[in-house]
């Protein structure tokens, strides 16, 4: 799975959080304190005890350059890489003043984007053996989604549809506006391309058999318990075979992951991947007697 992201994806996100930090005034700290000829030798280290998966350095680099375009960094380990305690992700040289003003907004995505990355690896390692593919939603923090699904690729999870121009994911209020799943899902035929799938989302049973009859692509099974996951599954496989996806959602945690891989669906959404991710702890130090 593809574990890069674009400069020009993401430079808006990057100069806001730059100019969040130094408002046009700079870092007036390290002004007063810093000689302007000043160079030094920095690095960043990972100080989760438990370890972590990457995700963020890229966009630290990027920061980086923004910054100052002679600040050099040397990548130690990759977005993706899994990391132990203490073990150093990167070697930063360039001038101090410059390494200092952006070393806030370099470690604030480094922490949150890992954060997401490590959980969403905690989600995937569990549901391998069960051959289910563990998908984020749209519950991310305005303006961030961009980082914040990339980071899920960094955990090894995958990316459900950005916004909702570029997937057809019908669901209760569509279905209550238009009156009912059948009339939903006959209209987007009538109108929509093709190639683009239909994604029902179903709360019961009686649900369920109008968006098999209706030839939905995809149907989620929403907040459903495992026992009724289990029957779902089975009516569709009876029905569709494996042409129709099988997707669960809803108040998906570690502690139930598991019990929903073997109900035989064929991916798990977790919006606690991005909304809830507690952060991992890393760090930028500066090292002494070191010459640059």
């Amino acid at each position: 799975m593809e574990k890069r992201i674009l400069k020009s994806e993401v430079i808006d996100i990057i100069r806001g959080a730059i100019s969040e930090d130094l408002n046009g005034f700079g870092d007036i700290t390290s002004q007063y304190l810093i000689p302007p000829d000043k160079n030094s030798f920095s690095y960043i280290v990972c100080k989760e005890k438990s370890g972590a998966v990457l995700s963020g350095l890229d966009i630290a680099e990027f920061i980086l350059k923004e910054v100052d375009s002679s600040i050099n960094m040397d990548r130690l380990k990759s977005d993706g890489s899994a990391l132990g305690y203490m073990d150093r992700i990167c070697n930063i040289t360039g001038s101090t003043l410059s390494i200092l003003k952006a070393e806030r907004t370099c470690l604030n995505f480094i922490q949150h984007m890992s954060g997401i990355a490590t959980l969403t690896g905690e989600f995937v390692k569990i549901a391998e053996p069960y051959k289910v593919k563990i998908f984020d939603t749209r519950k991310t923090k305005p303006t961030l989604r961009k980082i914040e699904k990339y980071a899920v690729r960094c955990g090894g999870g995958y990316n459900h549809r950005f916004g909702l121009f570029d997937e057809i994911l019908i669901k209760d209020n569509h279905i209550i506006a238009v009156g009912g799943i059948s009339k939903a899902v006959e209209s987007v035929r009538a109108t929509a391309p093709t190639n683009l799938k239909i994604e029902v989302e179903v709360k019961d049973f009686s649900q369920l058999d109008e968006a098999i009859t209706s030839k939905a692509d995809i149907i989620m099974l929403d907040n459903m318990s495992t026992d009724q996951m289990i029957r779902a599954v089975k009516i569709i496989r009876e029905k569709k075979g494996n042409s129709c996806l099988v997707e669960a959602s809803g108040n998906v945690s570690l502690k139930n992951v598991e019990e929903i891989c073997k109900t035989g669906v064929d991916i798990i959404s977790v919006g606690l991947i991005t909304h809830s991710a507690p952060a991992v702890d890393f760090s930028l130090e500066f090292e002494e007697n070191v010459r640059v």
